[in-house]
């Protein structure tokens, strides 16, 4: 629910705005813009029929002002703004009173009355009070009523108002309970989309790797009892950096399918680990606090990304990870001190390095969430580089 501004009542939320109605509710919200102006355009040619087209069109002028204040006071009292509803219910309450002065007895009820009732059922209780004793108590004494029907006018007003308030009320709250119904009912169709797909994942592809990984280790193991030989380490060495991608491969499919089921741990305990393991720094700046699993899952993979390739054109470079939670951001840097003169050319190499996501993948990841990613050389002769992104989170 919005808060409150500045300006507005503030003591009820603004009333919807009537849209995704039903036709049932579309007809009952015409009809009950319709019958005001039918009641103004009754009482005015109730009380005098223009005699002339001067006077005729006086009149339909006349009608048009009216209808203007009612619409802007309808306006003024859905969108709970204070000073503009209370500025209308003034403007037409001196209209009634004109309006009886000039022998519109009829058409000054009318105003009043509505006036008075729109204001107690949808202003704050206590200026809809003020409003309906002033609108309704200033009628009864232009009217010289008795104070028998003084009461009973005041009071049916009352009662009318109020028993409109409340089935205003009853009715936003279910809609409120309505949208709020169908937001979990889509949220748990979701998760429910994305735990069949990480179940899917894992019958596939996770079984896939755990049996390669099986394989390639009996492989090694094989090759490992053959006579040393050229060949025989050519062959063990691409064994062993094919069990090594294929073991980075299971990780990562299993942090995938951590966060289709929602069950990741905490992004600053990721990156203290994965920094941890690759002897970087770290940093983490601001409160930490939960984020969506799209940006955490950028976040996630541009570290590791940017961890890999400073071990393939980089190794042994001092590494510092900063995550920075700002505000409606995260910021992650990623930076290294080492790269050698290579580093101008690091860009284009890693869009095609690690594991095929490369630089171009990370900065689409990042433009799909609304985030930006920059990476570049850095430090004195550029010798350094940084990859910098930001995610709304």
């Amino acid at each position: 629910m919005a808060e409150p501004q500045e300006g507005r009542l503030g003591a009820r939320p603004p009333l919807p705005a009537g849209k995704g109605e039903s036709g049932p509710a579309r007809l009952r919200r015409l009809m009950l813009r319709s019958v005001p102006a039918a009641a103004v355009l009754y009482s005015v040619f109730a009380d005098h029929h223009p005699g002339g087209l001067v006077e005729g069109l006086a009149a339909a002028a006349g009608v048009l002002a009216v209808g203007f204040l009612i619409w802007a006071f309808h306006r003024a009292t859905r969108l709970q703004t204070a000073w503009v509803s209370l500025g209308c219910a003034a403007l037409l309450l001196a209209v009634a009173g004109l309006a009886e002065w000039r022998g519109f007895t009829v058409a000054a009820g009318v105003l009043a009355f509505g006036c008075s009732i729109v204001a107690m059922q949808r202003l704050p209780l206590a200026l809809g009070a003020a409003v309906l004793a002033v609108g309704l108590g200033g009628w009864v004494l232009v009217t010289h009523q008795s104070w028998l029907g003084a009461v009973l006018t005041l009071g049916a007003s009352s009662l009318g108002g109020y028993v409109l308030r409340i089935d205003g009320e009853q009715r936003h709250r279910l809609r409120v309970q309505e949208r709020a119904a169908r937001a979990a009912e889509a949220e748990s169709a979701a998760l429910g989309e994305r735990a069949r797909i990480a179940r899917d994942i894992h019958d596939v592809l996770a079984h896939s790797l755990s049996a390669q990984l099986v394989h390639l280790e009996a492989a090694r193991l094989r090759i490992e009892q053959e006579e040393p030989g050229p060949f025989r380490d050519q062959i063990l060495q691409r064994v062993v950096a094919a069990r090594s991608m294929a073991r980075d491969g299971l990780a990562e499919t299993r942090q995938a399918l951590s966060a289709l089921r929602g069950d990741m741990a905490p992004l600053g305990d990721y990156l203290r680990e994965v920094a941890a393991s690759d002897g970087a720094e770290i940093e983490v700046a601001g409160t930490p606090r939960p984020v969506p699993a799209e940006a955490s899952q950028t976040v996630r993979r541009v570290a590791q990304e940017a961890l890999t390739n400073v071990r393939k054109h980089a190794p042994g470079a001092r590494v510092r990870i900063d995550l920075t939670y700002g505000q409606g951001e995260l910021v992650l840097c990623v930076r290294d001190w080492g790269r050698g003169g290579g580093g101008a050319a690091a860009p284009a190499e890693l869009a095609s390095s690690g594991s095929g996501y490369g630089l171009l993948g990370m900065r689409e990841r990042a433009e799909l969430l609304g985030g930006t990613l920059d990476a570049g050389p850095e430090g004195a002769g550029g010798k350094g580089y940084r990859v910098r992104l930001r995610v709304p989170a």
